[in-house]
């Protein structure tokens, strides 16, 4: 038998010492959390990227009531970024999330099907996506969605 060891770097900042335009994009992610629909579960998520020219695309989680229907704001924004700009790559992903008493205190994580669809984005464009993640005690900056789904599946699994 075997071991295999994992080693993830997560850095914690506060938002005071990210560089400006990271702030910048923190503060997109929390504005877009006014755009989620969460009728139903009152979680409203923001994310923000930056794309490799600079410019900036929101999304925003949109609930239905077949639940199956929603759709996250990770995966909003990314697809966006996609469908409008299919050459610029994504930089860096900013995530923030509130309930209904306000902006969470600690940063709240992609799920599963984001984390999967942020790693295929960066296996489209042969980079990493460098992902901050926002809470009001500070924000955790991830330089890979491979640190966040370490044992990955991307197209060359399947050659």
């Amino acid at each position: 038998m075997n071991e295999i060891k994992l080693n993830i770097t997560i850095k914690h900042y506060q938002l005071d010492e990210l560089s400006a335009d990271d702030r910048e994009l923190v503060e997109r992610a929390v504005q877009a959390t006014y755009n989620a629909y969460a009728e139903y579960s009152h979680f409203y998520v923001g994310a923000a990227v930056r794309l490799a020219d600079g410019s900036i695309v929101i999304g925003a989680n949109q609930e239905n009531a077949a639940f199956p229907s929603g759709l996250c704001a990770e995966r909003t924004a990314l697809f966006a970024a996609q469908a409008n700009h299919p050459d610029q790559s994504v930089q860096t992903l900013a995530i923030a999330a509130r309930n209904d008493n306000g902006l969470l205190d600690d940063p709240v994580s992609p799920c599963g099907a984001c984390r999967q669809v942020i790693l295929g984005v960066e296996d489209r464009y042969k980079q990493p996506i460098r992902i901050l993640l926002y809470g009001k005690k500070g924000v955790y900056s991830v330089m890979s969605a491979k640190d966040l789904l370490p044992l990955s599946f991307v197209d060359s699994s399947m050659k």
